[in-house]
């Protein structure tokens, strides 16, 4: 917008100037008439070098991680709108029309893909179809498959088999076979960096963001190496997960964990168990020997605290409850305001919980 509104300031000074040096002549006045009256700002005898300045690159992130790991990469030469704030769980937000034209209008869109967010498919399709460079990442991210075992929630009677083994194939209709929460192994997040660094470089080639993308991985390297010896102090017989839904599985594959089950069966929170599944899976906990159940702060622990109470009525000792941030970062004074700060966060309630 600067390069067409700094010319027109320009003509209306010079315009000016031309006007009284011709009242001069006539009136007889000094031959260096006074410069006019509040100059417009960069008018005089060279054009302001600003005005052949690129405009910023308008980047627009769907989720608050991604927002967290997309913002130090385009740094001060583009502007960052992130969609989601945080505590919103991604599975169930759904695009408002101010979404999808600040997508319309953005140079680039970063997005999870993967059917992480499944309420912004239409709008992120309708930014493609208008020309938008939409880079969804976690499909260029050596995807892994859901944990086959997790949906298994025991020796269900041959009714409620079939009935969760069609939930199953319809879950896995909709939402992919392949986990889109790459973000729980900091050095996918590091590689997702690098791949917006790429596709900032197709917009603007002059600015260095590789240089950029270097430095998110040298700390992210440095959290990764940090978790890792953190989880490393829980031991082999400990290393169970019960999540609320799969959501852990990078975790679990990259420091070593299983996850033996999930409360709600599928990749998204929006899925729901059938009575006869929740009861397997509570006998699971109390066969497994599992005592912590892992919710989310993006969904209701209602499931999970039933789950921990029905354990303990066949068997179980006692069922932990530990709320991770999972799909969002969290509010301020969470400890989980930042990408980076989630992950420690999260590790810690878990190594806790497992060695308490």
């Amino acid at each position: 917008m600067s390069r067409t509104s700094r010319p027109s300031r320009t003509l209306r000074a010079v315009a000016l100037a031309a006007a009284a040096l011709a009242l001069a002549a006539c009136t007889g006045a000094a031959e260096t008439p006074a410069p006019a009256a509040d100059p417009a700002p960069g008018a005089g005898s060279a054009p302001a070098t600003t005005s052949d300045a690129p405009d910023p690159v308008e980047v627009v992130v769907t989720t608050s991680i991604l927002g967290d790991l997309v913002a130090p990469i385009v740094g001060e030469d583009g502007t960052v709108r992130v969609l989601m704030a945080p505590g919103v769980d991604p599975h169930g937000y759904a695009a408002s029309a101010a979404d999808a034209a600040a997508m319309r209008d953005a140079d680039l869109v970063v997005a999870n893909g993967l059917m992480l967010e499944e309420g912004l498919l239409a709008a992120l399709d309708a930014a493609v179809a208008d020309g938008v460079r939409v880079l969804e990442v976690s499909p260029e991210l050596d995807p892994i498959p859901f944990a086959a075992d997790a949906h298994d929630h025991g020796d269900e009677d041959d009714h409620a088999h079939d009935d969760e083994h069609a939930h199953d194939e319809a879950d896995e209709h909709a939402h992919g076979e392949l986990d889109p929460h790459f973000w729980f192994d900091p050095l996918r997040a590091a590689t997702a960096g690098e791949l917006v660094a790429d596709a900032l470089a197709e917009l603007r080639p002059e600015v260095d963001w590789a240089a950029r993308a270097a430095g998110l991985r040298a700390e992210l390297e440095a959290l990764d190496a940090e978790l890792a010896a953190l989880y490393a102090t829980v031991p082999a017989d400990r290393r169970k997960l019960v999540t609320n839904h799969d959501s852990l599985g990078y975790l679990a594959d990259r420091y070593g964990f299983e996850i033996v089950a999930t409360v709600v069966p599928g990749s998204s929170t929006s899925a729901e168990t059938d009575p006869a599944a929740f009861a397997a899976l509570a006998d699971l906990l109390v066969a497994e020997g599992v005592d912590v159940v892992l919710a989310e702060t993006t969904d209701s622990d209602a499931l999970a605290m039933a789950l921990a109470e029905e354990a303990v009525v066949r068997g179980a000792p006692a069922v932990t409850v530990v709320t991770l941030h999972t799909g969002s970062l969290g509010p301020a004074g969470s400890g989980a305001e930042t990408y980076v700060g989630m992950l420690r966060t999260d590790a810690g309630l878990i190594v806790s919980a497992l060695l308490d």
